[in-house]
């Protein structure tokens, strides 16, 4: 149940932007920061947009056995709480990448994304189904966004006359 608050909408913003805030105090870095909201924060744009597509109904939850957190609607696919879970996993990674924390960032971002799809299913508010589409939704996001990251960021920096000695691409 602590998961099913740690990565909904409201707890999720605020973490969202009080890691940016944390990054653009601690590297001194509009770039970075803006760069790790909007990385964090894609997973539910892209969740929102196909649950506007799919319009899936809920699991029942008069036929589960015990459903901890009976919730019903039409926005089953893709889970907006993993889709969440995985763009903050990659958004932490892109922070940590070169550094001696990747790994384990990496691993520990696997990880938490499985956890929070697994706590989905087993509070009875997703299918199976609906978890894994949302691996799907967004990987998809993030292909998206570092491919116009890489496209675009230096022209973009050069337009707005932002200081980045390199500036990095994502990968």
């Amino acid at each position: 149940m602590v998961l099913n608050v740690a990565f909904g909408p409201v707890f999720g913003l605020v973490a969202i932007v009080l890691i940016a805030l944390a990054v653009l105090l601690v590297r001194r870095s509009l770039v970075d920061a803006a760069t790790f909201g909007v990385l964090a924060a894609s997973g539910w744009v892209a969740s929102e947009f196909f649950k506007l597509l799919v319009r899936r109904d809920r699991p029942n939850p008069g036929m589960l056995f015990d459903p901890l957190a009976p919730e019903t609607g039409s926005d089953s696919l893709p889970s907006g709480h993993v889709s969440f879970a995985i763009t903050l996993a990659f958004a932490l990674y892109s922070l940590a990448r070169g550094t001696r924390w990747a790994r384990t960032v990496a691993a520990l971002g696997v990880a938490l994304a499985l956890v929070v799809a697994w706590s989905r299913v087993y509070i009875g508010v997703h299918y199976p189904s609906d978890v894994a589409a949302s691996f799907l939704a967004a990987g998809a996001v993030l292909i998206l966004l570092t491919g116009l990251w890489n496209r675009f960021a230096g022209r973009m920096f050069q337009l707005l006359r932002i200081n980045t000695a390199t500036p990095q691409q994502l990968s």
